[in-house]
């Protein structure tokens, strides 16, 4: 089959999937529609949940493994669509619609590559992943699916990345605050203000600073996002929760960090909502990052999180489409990035 009928079945696929709402923890329909079209085209598609794999028709065990990633769910449309977003449209060479850069482009391009080298001959196995619930970063995503596979050496993850490198990631960690206080009548000199209480803790936080830069990712940081306090305008409030949004470099570990802050705060109690979501990098030494240098891209550190995030093995972001498109309104991918993308995957992978 000639490759511009992979790049077209590449494109008739996601046009589907645009038209098939996939959000988050919701991908049934989507997952239905992926698992039959990989059945048509002969993949041999496995199942675990709502995430689909297959794997190289010339497996291998003595071979390294490479990984082909991306995720099928999206996130909630916003309001501020000017068309309808599971409609897909193409205008001036543009497909409209919701995830089709995020992670859209990357989803189908990855499978077409799949789909024509899965029975070469190559010194590595291929692996391909279309995961769910990778916005959410839920559970029953790619981490579910990772130990029901064979060894993996090294992941490509088809975020929208330009087709340029993202060789490192930052990692998340949200942490609820909570101070607590006694309740009064504001009109007399009574009770405990919560919010006083944490006054002095969400100044230190709005003024910390990291040590450690990195120089792909640069510094860690950390965000209050989120605060609650009080009924009404007349009761002393006794208590008080805010929301830290944090992002870590290489240098800092999620466990690590909260130990930290869990000792600066003098008022506020602290929990993290989970320690999942580490920063995660990849060797510029790495033969497949060289082979990307080599053919005039250019590494660089990414700030969005993906599922690389819960990758124990080497991985690195390449895909269709740009960073900043992503949970917008009028979501678009270029019909030339898709083909630009399949023929760099295929360049990557076979040279």
């Amino acid at each position: 089959m000639e490759q511009n009928q992979y790049v077209k079945d590449a494109v008739e696929l996601l046009k589907a999937l645009i038209a098939t709402p996939r959000v988050s923890r919701d991908e049934t329909l989507a997952t239905d529609l992926m698992q039959e079209q990989m059945t048509q085209w002969n993949l041999s598609p496995q199942r675990e949940a709502n995430n689909l794999w297959a794997i190289s028709n010339k497996f291998k065990e003595s071979k390294p493994t490479i990984l082909l990633n991306a995720h099928i769910d999206t996130v909630k449309p916003v309001k501020t669509w000017t068309r309808d977003p599971h409609k897909p449209t193409i205008e001036n060479g543009r497909l409209y619609g919701i995830g089709s850069n995020d992670c859209g482009g990357g989803l189908v391009s990855l499978l077409q590559v799949f789909r024509m080298l899965r029975n070469h001959e190559l010194p590595f196995n291929l692996i391909y992943i279309a995961s769910a619930e990778e916005e959410v970063s839920g559970k029953d995503g790619i981490e579910r699916v990772l130990p029901l596979l064979p060894k993996i050496d090294v992941a490509i993850v088809g975020e929208p990345t330009g087709m340029q490198p993202a060789v490192a990631e930052k990692g998340l960690m949200v942490i609820d605050g909570y101070a607590k206080g006694v309740s009064g009548h504001a009109a007399r000199n009574e009770g405990i203000n919560a919010i006083y209480k944490a006054l002095d803790d969400l100044i230190w936080l709005r003024d910390y600073r990291f040590k450690k830069e990195s120089q792909l990712l640069g510094p860690t940081k950390m965000t209050v996002t989120q605060i609650e306090s009080g009924t009404q305008h007349n009761v002393i409030p006794d208590s008080l929760h805010f929301v830290i949004d944090v992002r870590t470099n290489e240098y800092y570990q999620n466990e690590f960090l909260f130990s930290f802050l869990q000792k600066k705060m003098k008022y506020c109690e602290l929990k993290a909502r989970s320690f999942r979501l580490h920063s995660s990098s990849i060797p510029l030494e790495h033969p497949l990052v060289k082979r990307c240098t080599e053919l005039g891209m250019t590494p660089y550190g990414s700030p969005t999180l993906s599922d690389q995030a819960l990758m124990s093995f080497p991985s690195f972001k390449l895909g269709p489409g740009e960073s900043a498109r992503s949970h917008s309104a009028d979501e678009f991918i270029g019909l030339n990035e898709i083909e630009q993308a399949i023929n760099t995957y295929l360049t990557l992978l076979t040279a």
